[in-house]
């Protein structure tokens, strides 16, 4: 029997892209395995240290830069979008709130992308067969990779055509926008390939402007050391300083640069209801979250991409986040946790206090100096009261 190939192949990536899109994904491409467009770019982001304490960045540089080296024979991959976007909007705080990014109001995406992938390719070992000989003459291997492996995950999907990367270097779609989770699957077929698209950001740089913290170097360069994202998620020691005052209420990410971005105006919300907002998590309120203990912060965030922050981290921004909001009500809550057994929360608990000024948070201070034994949360109890005389 004669095969044409060029149709078999048509074929079978138009099948792809149709399971892709049953299984829940909104953005499909696929592109051949070859080395990003932005490969060297990254390489001088690393070398500037724009990536701050990213560590495992610089370890898997090379794997990043050479998907061929990730996946050893892999010929294709399949770039695949799923909308998390919400209705619900940003407002002013109303009490003492406070605001977690909208891609961790549900469920954790990981999981659930990382299984859909896995019935992608489960379909494709199951009917490649049948719908392609000539493009299935030996077994099918895949691997699939959402956000924690080593993939420059926006440079295949732009190749991909899925849509470009911004100024604010996230992946925008000209249709759909940028909220959008990205995963991957590496198979050792050859595929039909999609065109990339070309930029279309254009003079615009709202998404620049907008950041608190002004952590875009310039257009395309964000400096993870001055995003919230970063601060708020990343970051495992403590806040510098100087950017707390510019956080605002944010405990858990950010979004403020994708919700500027015109192409984000119209997008439609998610059919996914494990992205809705899980009750508390919208504007959640603050004081409560202080107290927190260890049990209680797994069991409330279980499932959660909220648990990467860890205790210490989701209450140390919760403590900035107090300090920001500057609310004597909050205070009572403060000084009880000024005795929480993480030092890091005690260090910005310390900060937030004396930013609400009041004899009951100066006396809570003078009183945990006398028994304070870490030198970092000292130091911090010391500025705060010397900044009070």
């Amino acid at each position: 029997m004669k095969i044409n190939r060029a149709k078999d192949l048509t074929g079978l990536t138009a099948y792809i892209k149709e399971e892709a899109q049953r299984l829940g994904f909104a953005l499909v491409g696929v592109s051949p395995v070859k080395v990003p467009p932005h490969e060297e770019s990254f390489a001088e982001w690393l070398r500037k240290g724009f990536g701050g304490e990213l560590a495992y960045m610089k370890r898997t540089e090379e794997l990043r830069r050479d998907p061929a080296k990730l996946v050893p024979g892999s010929v294709s991959v399949v770039s695949v979008g799923m909308n998390y976007q919400t209705p619900a909007k940003r407002t002013e705080p109303d009490g003492v709130k406070g605001w977690i990014s909208r891609y961790a109001w549900g469920d954790d995406y990981h999981d659930i992308i990382k299984d859909r992938l896995g019935k992608l390719l489960d379909i494709i070992k199951g009917t490649c067969p049948e719908l392609a000989e000539g493009s299935c003459s030996e077994p099918i291997e895949g691997r699939v990779f959402v956000d924690s492996g080593p993939v420059l995950e926006r440079g295949l999907a732009g190749v991909a055509g899925i849509g470009w990367i911004g100024k604010n270097t996230m992946l925008i779609s000209p249709q759909k926008g940028s909220w959008f989770f990205l995963g991957e699957l590496f198979l050792n077929i050859e595929l039909v390939y999609d065109r990339p698209i070309k930029d279309r950001c254009g003079s615009c740089d709202l998404c620049l402007k907008a950041c608190p913290t002004g952590a875009f170097v310039g257009p395309y360069v964000l400096d993870a050391r001055r995003c919230i994202s970063y601060l708020t998620i990343e970051l495992k020691g403590a806040i510098p300083q100087h950017l707390r005052p510019l956080m605002g209420n944010h405990i858990f990410g950010c979004d403020i640069c994708q919700e500027v971005c015109p192409y984000n105006v119209k997008a439609k919300p998610t059919d996914e209801t494990a992205y809705s907002p899980r009750e508390g998590l919208l504007a959640p309120e603050l004081i409560p979250m202080l107290s927190l203990n260890d049990e209680e912060f797994k069991r409330l965030f279980r499932g959660s991409p909220i648990l990467r922050a860890k205790r210490r981290g989701f209450l140390r921004n919760v403590a900035v986040a107090l300090g920001n909001l500057k609310s004597p009500e909050a205070v009572p809550a403060l000084c009880q946790a000024l005795h929480d057994h993480e030092p890091l929360v005690r260090q910005h608990v310390a900060w937030a206090l004396g930013r609400i000024p009041s004899d009951e948070a100066r006396d809570a201070l003078v009183n945990r100096l006398e028994v304070e034994t870490e030198n970092e949360v000292r130091k911090e109890i010391q500025e705060v009261l010397k900044g009070a005389d």
